[in-house]
């Protein structure tokens, strides 16, 4: 099982499970101190285990990191957002995932 907040990267190591999480580097079960979105995404991968039938099998997590983040290659930062057009609460990407709370 791997939580992936880089989609190329997965695509190109191929771990047998990949729950792809729309955020910051680091940030792969969301913000510091949301529980309810760590909570919600390690429920999402842990159920993978049972309804991926198929290795090499990618899920997108579906949320939106509402703030900007800064990317610095080299010390020169640069703004970047999730490219989502949905922004949606961990509770509601916990319910389009099917876990029960």
């Amino acid at each position: 099982m791997y939580v992936a907040t880089g989609r190329d990267l997965a695509v190109l190591v191929k771990p047998p499970r990949v729950l792809f999480v729309n955020a910051p580097m680091g940030n792969n079960f969301g913000a510091v101190g949301d529980s309810a979105m760590q909570t919600s995404v390690l429920r999402a991968a842990l159920s993978m285990i049972d309804s991926t039938e198929q290795g090499g099998g990618l899920v997108d997590y579906p949320i939106t990191w509402l703030d900007n983040f800064q990317f610095a290659p080299g010390g020169k930062a640069s703004s970047a957002t999730a490219n989502s057009t949905t922004a949606i609460s961990a509770t509601d990407g916990a319910a389009r995932l099917g876990e029960s709370r």
